[in-house]
């Protein structure tokens, strides 16, 4: 995971979603800047392709996700969404 400090990415957990900047990993948490919750990706392949999200919560400040509940990691090749939807 160190490997994705100051990438953007698309995290999947066992119960949500999340966009954000990788600017810290410890041995239980990676630490995203600009990070977002997303409730609703759409159809995930066309999300992943456009960027295109059809709920999101932007957050403030750093969100810590536990290592631990990460099922994947997804390079998040688009600006990280900021505006809720």
């Amino acid at each position: 995971m160190k490997e994705l400090i100051g990438e953007n990415v698309f995290i999947r957990t066992v119960t949500m979603y999340h966009t954000g900047k990788v600017v810290a990993v410890s041995d239980k948490f990676v630490t995203l800047s600009d990070a977002a919750w997303v409730a609703d990706t759409g159809r995930f392949s066309d999300a992943l392709k456009t960027g295109n999200l059809s709920e999101v919560e932007p957050v403030e400040g750093l969100v810590r996700v536990s290592l631990g509940a990460i099922v994947d990691v997804f390079e998040w090749k688009h600006e990280l969404p900021r505006i809720q939807k």
